[in-house]
């Protein structure tokens, strides 16, 4: 991987924009990765009920990985439940669970009938869309090795194409903490019951603006930048940040929605706070 760590968030941005293609290949062809991938193009045609996918621990744990789940490949009895289950079901186990990561993994599998049917996996474009994701899912966890808010930006840019309500965001820390820092709203709206949190960020930014990229970059900056004014040690001078500070101090419990006039740092260069 190019390292990354010790540079400014915008900075490290760019360099690994630069670098995307480049990593991604190298991820694709290492000794580790190459041979989970042909295993995975080699069996995964055989899977079609979710009893197979848990019997073959090779492709089980090659799209748990591409789902950013290797922390629960040995939770095979809950996975089984999630992927059995119907999703229309208000009950289902699927509907239940909080982690937006399971969500995903039920609708990219795509098993139908409680889990005794899939017409995914003889499809060659999803096994190489899958494959695709195992690949960009380890370069994003590398960067967020080294940088964890360049980690959250590449995991935003990933998601907002898919998100279509406040709910999508809200239900993910890590998205919800980009929009929340990109928006100049407060941490401790998050203690909010999240209907309430879904009506002040409505009136903060029209969610459908995600789908233009341009929007999505801008919103990638703001985030880069306050993190590391907020994390740096810049960050006890800034005038932005002490009005935060200074407004969730004086709160004493109860919600004031006071947010951030952000333009004054959003306009400063890319790495202002070296």
């Amino acid at each position: 991987m190019i390292p990354i760590t010790g540079l400014a968030t915008p900075a490290a941005l760019k360099l690994v924009d630069a670098t995307r293609d480049q990593q991604l290949e190298m991820i694709g062809s290492s000794t580790r990765h190459a041979r989970a991938i042909d295993t995975f193009r080699e069996r995964v045609g055989g899977i079609e009920t979710v009893e197979d996918l848990l019997a073959d621990q090779d492709v089980y744990a090659f799209v748990m990985r591409a789902y950013d789940l290797e922390d629960q490949i040995f939770g095979k009895a809950l996975v089984g439940k999630v992927l059995e289950g119907d999703i229309t079901d208000s009950k289902a186990l699927i509907n239940r669970l909080t982690d937006p990561r399971m969500r995903e993994l039920y609708t990219g599998l795509g098993f139908t009938e409680g889990g005794t049917k899939n017409a995914n996996t003889l499809d060659p474009a999803w096994q190489e869309a899958m494959v695709d994701r195992y690949v960009e899912q380890h370069f994003i966890n590398a960067q967020a090795d080294q940088n964890a808010t360049v980690g959250v930006a590449l995991e935003f840019r990933r998601a907002a194409p898919e998100i279509s309500t406040w709910m999508d965001v809200l239900k993910d820390a890590d998205l919800s903490t980009l929009m929340r820092t990109a928006l100049g709203v407060p941490s401790s709206v998050a203690q909010l019951d999240i209907d309430k949190q879904a009506e002040l960020f409505a009136r903060k930014f029209d969610i459908t603006k995600l789908q233009d990229p341009a929007e999505v970059e801008k919103l990638v900056r703001k985030y880069a930048i306050i993190s590391d004014a907020l994390s740096g040690s810049a960050a006890s001078n800034s005038a932005a940040v002490q009005m935060l500070s200074n407004s969730a101090a004086g709160m004493a419990g109860s919600y004031v929605p006071i947010t951030l006039d952000i333009s004054a740092i959003t306009s400063l260069p890319s790495a202002p706070y070296r």
